[in-house]
């Protein structure tokens, strides 16, 4: 038993690895809670809600894109139509931004006259549309709701009832929409139907069952890449308890893990060709302007 048990546990440390910190490059030092980045046209794009910016870097140095005090960005993405939406969490709109870096009218309500409460992350469909989650005011409250901006710019309410709604993914193949709810700790799922709506709402993992004598895990984005393994970032509440990228395949079973020398990991992107993934990290997580970093780690 004792001879079964030890061939278990090195099979277990066999699936989990972690980026080695002489392989880890800082492409900024300085990042005030970058968030929601995105790999688009030879740059990574991405947030800094401390600073109220959209940051672009170039591989040599990050300028800012975009600035709207009182947003409180927390993802950017590219639209099939050449603009950029953002997640606006403290002004509770999405903006719109040209490709030229200026600002469009936003986003304030659905198609029923309903405000949004707490924009948080995007996933873009195949279709050209994209769904978003708006957060809620967090806490106990199940107030959390996700959205589907549609190519004709028709905002529905496409689900409700989540418990602080944060990252969420397309499958590959566009049939499942995977959803994070940080509070409760888990990844839900839902069947996506022709017309955008979300059906079928289960639950796809409790990160807790992964580390079952591990500290609390609190999940925040997450990333499908192009062989269907889904990459989970992570916000911990505690700097006695830093996180990790967790990488799990369709089924939900662990695969490895990722660390980078910061507590936090809240969001990441992928590089070209995924030999990359660009991290969004923090060192200060208890109060503004909650310092942190960006980093390009080797993935695989």
């Amino acid at each position: 038993m004792i001879k079964w048990h030890l061939l278990g546990t090195m099979l277990a440390l066999a699936l989990t690895s972690s980026a080695h910190a002489g392989d880890v490059k800082v492409i900024n030092e300085d990042a005030w809670f970058a968030e929601g980045p995105i790999w688009y046209q030879d740059k990574l794009f991405y947030v800094e809600y401390g600073r109220g910016t959209v940051t672009v870097w170039d591989g040599k140095k990050n300028e800012i894109f975009w600035k709207m005090d009182g947003c409180g960005p927390s993802a950017v993405l590219p639209t099939t139509s050449g603009e950029f939406l953002v997640t606006c969490y403290d002004s509770n709109s999405i903006g719109r931004i040209s490709a030229d870096g200026k600002t469009l009218p936003a986003y304030d309500k659905d198609t029923d006259g309903r405000p949004f409460s707490g924009p948080n992350d995007f996933a873009p469909d195949k279709d050209g549309g994209i769904y978003f989650t708006g957060s809620g005011k967090g806490g106990p409250l199940i107030d959390a709701s996700a959205y589907y901006i549609g190519k004709d710019g028709s905002v529905k309410k496409v689900a409700g009832d989540l418990h602080n709604a944060n990252g969420l993914v397309m499958s590959n193949d566009g049939k499942i929409l995977y959803l994070v709810e940080t509070e409760d700790n888990r990844i839900i799922e839902f069947d996506v139907q022709a017309d955008h709506g979300l059906s079928n709402r289960r639950v796809f993992l409790r990160l807790d069952d992964l580390f079952p004598s591990q500290p609390h895990i609190w999940p925040d984005g997450i990333k499908m890449d192009k062989a269907g393994e889904m990459y989970i970032g992570q916000s911990p509440r505690s700097l006695d308890a830093p996180g990790k990228i967790i990488v799990v395949d369709k089924d939900a079973k662990l695969l490895r893990t990722l660390s980078v020398p910061s507590p936090s990991m809240p969001n990441f992107a992928f590089g070209p060709d995924e030999k990359e993934l660009y991290v969004m990290a923090l060192d200060q997580i208890d109060a503004a302007p909650w310092h942190g970093k960006v980093y390009e780690v080797p993935n695989k």
